[in-house]
């Protein structure tokens, strides 16, 4: 879970950074940093996308064509769950809390903010899922960027109590990571690409949020996600 403990460090430095020097990094800057960030995201899916892909040219093109109906499929069914609505509603609190912060806003509003921020963002899942079946995740490395920089801006409205979020944020992802990594051995075992059928889905993922990063297309990646638990199963029944 090294990944995990990145990311939960890259939180405090950032919260530990704003509230030394009560400054935060100036706007043509963060733009530049989510620039490269989303440029390392891209990378990193289309990486893991295509190293994840093996065999002959047919066999490739039959897994590449698993994955793209197991994220059909994993969409319709995140719309039935309507896992992106949740997303939206979490995101719409914390935009409505960092637009009227209190004078002093209670400690519970920063750390509820914050961790929801921090645990139910489509990345940490990625992430977690890429290190508990592979090894150490670049994707949480890139989350940790991205949430130490969130950190900075929290603090001016919230104060100290966005630090505490690299707690249940560090729980959350270890736990995804272990829960994962349980699965792995018989997934890796297994004469069918099982791992690798979730590793390609992972890395398509993961380049969608790119797309968001770099403001090219707002894709629904939360309702994507039951993608990555159909994979595997599409992998078994058109074995």
């Amino acid at each position: 879970m090294t990944g995990a403990i990145i990311n939960a460090v890259g939180i405090v430095i950032g919260s530990g950074a704003a509230l030394l020097t009560k400054k935060t990094i100036p706007a043509p800057q963060q733009n530049a940093l989510k620039t490269v960030l989303g440029a390392a995201l891209v990378w990193f899916g289309l990486r893991l996308t295509w190293t994840s892909l093996n065999g002959s040219f047919g066999q490739i093109f039959k897994q590449l064509a698993i994955v793209l109906l197991a994220m059909a499929l994993g969409q319709f069914l995140g719309k039935l769950l309507r896992l992106q609505k949740l997303s939206n509603r979490v995101g719409q609190y914390a935009s409505r809390a960092l637009a009227a912060p209190a004078a002093k806003p209670p400690f519970s509003v920063g750390f509820v903010v914050a961790s929801a921020l921090f645990c139910l963002g489509p990345l940490a899942i990625l992430g977690s899922v890429q290190e508990g079946l592979d090894d150490l995740a670049p994707t949480l490395i890139v989350k940790a960027v991205i949430d130490g920089l969130t950190a900075m801006s929290f603090v001016a409205a919230f104060g100290w109590s966005v630090l505490p979020a690299a707690l249940p944020t560090l729980a959350l992802e270890g736990a995804l990571i272990r829960a994962v990594a349980l699965g792995a051995a018989a997934l890796h075992a297994s004469p069918l690409p099982l791992a690798d059928s979730i590793m390609a889905t992972d890395g398509l993922l993961i380049f969608s949020v790119a797309l968001i990063v770099l403001e090219v297309r707002k894709v629904p990646v939360a309702d994507y996600l039951p993608s990555l638990a159909l994979a595997p199963l599409l992998t078994c029944f058109f074995k």
